[in-house]
C-alpha cells in the first residue's frame, strides 16, 4: 500500500448492504476487494432513519459518532449502547442483530470492518493538539473534525491518509480530532 490522501469529495456515495442507507467507502484493503473478500474496510455512513444495520458474518465492526445527536443501538434484542458521544469507539460483531433508533435527526458516523480470521482492529482517537508519532500497525488516519498535517499534506474534516512510512506522525491544530486505523494480521 502506498501513501496517499484520499479526498472526501473522491469517495462516491453506495447504498448499504441491505440497501436500508447509503455510506462513503473511503478505503479498503486488500484494494479492489469486496465485502466477501477484504481484510478490513473503512467507510462513512449516514443514518437518516430508524433502519437496521446489514449483517456482516466474520467480521468485527467499530463504529464512531461523527456528526448529529446520535442514536440508540440495540443489539440482538437485548443489549442497548447509546452511541451520542462525538468521536467514542464501540465495537461490535458483524453478526449482531442491530436496531436502530435515532435520537434527534440524521447522523453521520465512521466504521471499521475487519475480517476476525484474519486481523485484529482497533479505532484510536487523537484528540490533543500537536505532533503525534504513529505505531507501525496504524494504516490508516481519518480527519475527523479540523485541519492535520501528514508527511504527505494537509487533512481537512472527511480526509484520509494512508501513511506508507513506519512511525509516521500527523500534527493536530486547534480542536482537531484524528481517527487512527490500527490493524494487526493474525493469520
Amino acid at each position: 500500500m502506498s501513501s496517499s490522501i484520499i479526498r472526501v469529495g473522491d469517495c462516491p456515495s453506495v447504498p448499504w448492504k441491505n440497501g436500508m442507507g447509503i455510506t462513503r467507502e473511503i478505503a479498503v484493503q486488500p484494494s479492489g476487494s469486496n465485502a466477501d473478500t477484504f481484510l478490513w474496510r473503512v467507510s462513512v455512513a449516514e443514518v437518516n432513519s430508524a433502519a437496521p444495520f446489514s449483517s456482516f458474518p466474520g467480521l468485527d465492526r467499530h463504529i464512531v459518532l461523527l456528526d448529529g445527536a446520535g442514536f440508540t443501538m440495540t443489539l440482538d434484542d437485548k443489549r442497548t449502547h447509546a452511541l451520542q458521544t462525538p468521536f467514542k469507539p464501540f465495537a461490535f460483531t458483524g453478526e449482531a442483530k442491530v436496531a436502530v433508533e435515532l435520537a434527534d435527526g440524521p447522523t453521520r458516523d465512521f466504521n471499521l470492518m475487519v475480517r476476525r480470521a484474519k486481523a485484529r482492529g482497533e479505532v484510536v482517537t487523537l484528540r490533543e493538539s500537536g505532533t503525534h508519532r504513529l505505531d507501525p500497525d496504524i494504516v490508516l488516519v481519518y480527519a475527523a473534525r479540523g485541519d492535520i498535517d501528514t508527511s504527505d499534506g494537509v487533512l481537512q474534516a472527511g480526509d484520509t491518509w494512508l501513511p506508507c512510512i513506519p512511525n509516521g506522525r500527523v500534527t493536530l491544530h486547534g480542536d482537531a480530532v484524528a481517527l487512527a486505523i490500527r490493524i494487526q494480521c493474525t493469520a
